[in-house]
């Protein structure tokens, strides 16, 4: 078996006993009902897979600082001016997405690499459409070495200013909580993240 169908049966043992929604991952469709009763539902409808879009955004072209705040998946309230002066590497994921599940160990060593080289560097993962102990289940079993915001009905899309509406997407923040990348979609490998990071971490402050 290989080692992403056996993370794969780690993971739904672990949300079976957490009451997991499903593992299927639907493209976006135009049934009727809200964004915020469809994740309710647990049904995914209306959410799509990013196509592995990478976009870098040079420092003049970057545009307000993303205003984000919510409570992590332990109910500790974070805010981004924790973040303040640090590279912020945000991924939007969740337990019922075969995609972000299969990016999961990319993440983890591009995270260990990341904040072990650099300590102003974090990540932060933002974890969707499922309830926070599903959620805190998920990361537990896909090992994640970082807090993720719960935003079990996808309310967070506005402070991340419309750029994370695929599942999964990853945003690189600058310094000043701008965004200066976004990988829309699976992320191809760790070398892919570590150096959209590193490019924006050698910036000048």
């Amino acid at each position: 078996m290989s080692g992403g169908l056996s993370r794969r049966g780690l993971l739904r043992g672990a949300l079976g006993a957490a009451g997991a929604v499903g593992l299927a991952l639907t493209a976006a469709c135009s049934d009727a009902g809200s964004v915020s009763e469809q994740a309710k539902r647990g049904d995914d409808k209306g959410f799509i897979a990013g196509d592995g879009t990478i976009e870098q955004l040079g420092a003049d072209q970057r545009g307000a600082p993303v205003q984000l705040s919510g409570n992590l998946l332990d109910g500790t309230p974070w805010q981004i001016s924790q973040a303040a002066g640090r590279v912020l590497v945000l991924n939007v994921w969740g337990s019922w997405c075969e995609p972000c599940v299969a990016e999961a160990p990319v993440l983890v060593a591009a995270a260990k690499q990341l904040t072990t080289a650099h300590d102003d560097v974090e990540f932060l993962g933002i974890n969707v459409g499922e309830s926070p102990q599903t959620g805190a289940a998920g990361a537990k079993a896909l090992g994640l070495p970082y807090p993720s915001l719960s935003d079990q009905y996808r309310g967070l899309g506005p402070a991340l200013q419309n750029k994370a509406t695929a599942t999964p997407t990853t945003l690189v923040l600058d310094r000043e909580a701008r965004i200066a990348a976004r990988i829309s979609g699976e992320i191809p490998s760790a070398t892919t993240l570590t150096t959209i990071v590193e490019s924006v971490v050698a910036e000048a402050t």
